[in-house]
């Protein structure tokens, strides 16, 4: 009986003398990864230069509102809007490269109690861009074209505020439970956005038809403005007794003082202009009592803002003398002061005096003036590559100066 044998190992008699292959697998091929650029200049740059589109975007939107009549204040809040919408878009692609290319450093941005707060801004910058598009980039746009864009930004910018204001927190709890003095004015960024929202909001009621959606609207800022007003409130006394019992905050920090302004100044525009387009949302009855909400709640604050804004400007002058130098913390002069500015034109709008149509006028002298300033520095840095650099190795922490 003839032995059965594998196919594979016959003798090469047995095919009639062709030598048998064997089998042979087919390695699959392995395409090469596609390359990202590094972009070193990129690895560092943070969050809060998202703080130069609002500063920019702030400057458009108070210019609108004051109650002058000056040649080419207009035009020149126009231009301005222009550089901040060219601005924001730049921002936006170069924070995705940093994303994209330095993916380690911007999970450690987000981890770092002291630059996560920054993403508060990333919040603010469209809305601010969106209520100087509705303000004067009409005059380019169309009032149509101003209009959806803002309610576009409206939209992208209150959902990240909404996230940042509860994920922030959330990180800086689980992650790091700082001592007293390290209380830092920056904490009160990620819970500014909502209140932002609630005055850029307003503007964007009006163009809604009567009925629920209006209601919804307005309401919806209401609550907005009570989520951050609330936050809010529950950090300025830990700032403050911070400043009182570990003395004054490190000098590069102690322009982010002027960040307390922003939810002050911008909660009193809140509720201003929030009142100016109730009476065509809700009943007759509410909309005076938050026509009077606004002129009660508003006066107040805006004294309380001043007392801040002079405490604040005292400690930038001593900080200076004693050598404070420029960096992105100057930003801080910018929007927080803006929103004072469209604080005291909602007030002078609704009572008629004189003296807060002055007011706002003096500030926002200031503003162009500090945004000037930083503006010039930011480009001096940036061109010369000083504000893309890594920074320093913390140095020993010195709570208390005399």
């Amino acid at each position: 009986m003839a032995a059965l044998t594998h196919p594979t190992s016959a003798h090469p008699a047995a095919s009639g003398g062709a030598r048998a292959v064997p089998r042979v697998h087919a390695v699959p091929q392995v395409r090469p990864r596609l390359s990202v650029p590094r972009l070193p200049w990129l690895r560092h740059l943070g969050p809060n230069w998202y703080a130069t589109v609002m500063g920019t975007a702030i400057v458009a939107t108070a210019g609108a509102g004051l109650p002058l009549d000056v040649p080419g204040l207009r035009a020149g809040c126009v231009a301005v809007w222009a550089l901040s919408v060219l601005a924001l878009a730049v921002l936006l692609t170069a924070r995705a490269g940093h994303w994209l290319c330095h993916r380690d450093r911007a999970r450690a941005q987000l981890r770092d109690p002291a630059v996560a707060p920054f993403y508060g801004c990333l919040a603010m910058a469209p809305l601010a861009v969106g209520a100087a598009t509705l303000a004067v980039g009409r005059d380019v746009l169309g009032e149509r074209a101003a209009v959806v864009m803002d309610a576009a930004l409206f939209g992208v910018g209150t959902v990240l505020g909404l996230v940042f204001a509860v994920a922030i927190p959330y990180l800086l709890v689980v992650r790091r439970r700082p001592a007293p003095g390290e209380v830092s004015p920056v904490w009160l960024l990620p819970v500014v956005p909502p209140m932002v929202s609630a005055a850029v909001g307003s503007s964007l009621v009006p163009y809604l038809p009567v009925g629920q959606g209006r209601e919804a609207l307005l309401l919806g800022c209401y609550a907005l403005f009570g989520l951050s007003l609330l936050a809010t409130l529950t950090l300025l006394p830990l700032l403050f007794g911070r400043l009182l019992l570990h003395g004054p905050l490190p000098l590069a920090l102690t322009p982010a003082l002027f960040l307390v302004l922003g939810p002050l100044g911008q909660s009193v525009t809140a509720v201003g202009r929030l009142a100016e387009v109730a009476p065509g949302a809700v009943g007759a009855p509410y909309a005076r009592a938050l026509g009077a909400f606004a002129v009660v709640y508003g006066v107040p604050v805006l004294g309380f803002a001043l007392l801040w804004l002079a405490l604040a400007a005292a400690l930038v002058v001593r900080a200076a003398r004693r050598g404070m130098r420029f960096t992105m913390t100057w930003w801080a002069f910018t929007f927080p002061v803006g929103t004072c500015v469209t604080g005291a034109e909602v007030l002078a709008g609704r009572t008629g005096l004189v003296a807060l149509e002055w007011l706002a006028t003096g500030l926002y002298l200031v503003l162009v003036a500090a945004w000037a300033v930083a503006g010039w520095h930011t480009l001096r840095g940036l061109f010369s590559g000083a504000l893309l650099a890594a920074p320093p190795a913390p140095g020993p922490v010195t709570v208390r100066t005399t």
